[in-house]
């Protein structure tokens, strides 16, 4: 799987991630008790253990996954030591990639998660990683997947151009891949229901705005540069200015939807 993301930039989506995530899925996780093994598939800095793992009560053990060596080693070291009742949380790591992970892989795992990933699979990828989930009977809980929806206040009247240019190239081939970009909840929560898996999903929107205005004109500016690359024709400059003074003078605001997805089998 192709995608390079640096401590940096996750680092400063992380409290965006963290108020956005949904809260109600996790109250639908049932730990069979003992200790809760979860597998993090692509876990970059670990921020989805950091906000998940005080959550949930009882001893666990986290299998940290990234093809990312220092992401991994950084994920590994920033780790909670301390589950929601005190128990204690560990963490070892497994270097690979994510779309390689077999039923085998998840022997003795609890729980499947992750979080901003499956906009990089393929409609196959998801296929088959649903099924491995399901053949192993192991639920999945799948957080912060885009769904290509964006609001701007105050409207600017190329919004919806930007958008859509951006939607496509996340749907973009690379490397003889087609991405799946937006509709890879569709795409997951269908192919739980294929394997007989029950799904659950909700929205877990980022809320940006004055206060989170580095992550505002960070999104921003990657947002509008993959739509400049998916249709250079939009000359985008003018439009990127234009947000960046209103992100400046604390006047714009913006809503990234996303969608998390939980799925067990009854």
């Amino acid at each position: 799987m192709t995608g390079e993301f640096s401590t940096e930039w996750l680092s400063l989506r992380e409290p965006a991630d963290a108020a956005a995530r949904s809260t109600d899925l996790v109250g639908l996780l049932r730990p069979a008790g003992g200790e809760l093994v979860v597998r993090d598939l692509g876990c970059g800095t670990g921020s989805l253990a950091r906000w998940l793992a005080p959550r949930l009560p009882g001893p666990q053990r986290w299998i940290l996954q990234d093809r990312d060596p220092a992401l991994l080693a950084y994920a590994a070291e920033h780790l909670p030591t301390a589950a929601a009742d005190g128990s204690p949380v560990t963490a070892e790591t497994a270097q690979g990639d994510v779309t390689d992970l077999t039923a085998t892989d998840l022997t003795g795992v609890s729980l499947v998660t992750c979080s901003a990933l499956l906009d990089l699979f393929t409609a196959d990828e998801v296929t088959a990683l649903a099924e491995v989930c399901a053949a192993a009977g192991v639920p999945a809980l799948f957080t912060l997947s885009v769904t290509g929806e964006v609001t701007f206040d105050p409207p600017h009247p190329l919004d919806a151009e930007v958008a859509a240019a951006f939607n496509e190239h996340q749907r973009r081939e690379t490397d003889g891949r087609r991405l799946l970009g937006p509709e890879a909840v569709g795409a997951a929560a269908q192919a739980f229901a294929s394997a007989d898996v029950t799904v659950t999903t909700r929205s877990s929107p980022w809320r940006l705005g004055p206060e989170t205005a580095g992550l505002l004109a960070g999104w921003l500016r990657g947002w509008v540069a993959a739509a400049a690359e998916q249709r250079p024709e939009l000359q985008l400059d003018d439009y990127l200015a234009a947000r960046l003074a209103e992100i400046e003078a604390g006047s714009l605001r913006a809503t990234v939807d996303h969608q998390d997805l939980y799925a067990r089998k009854d």
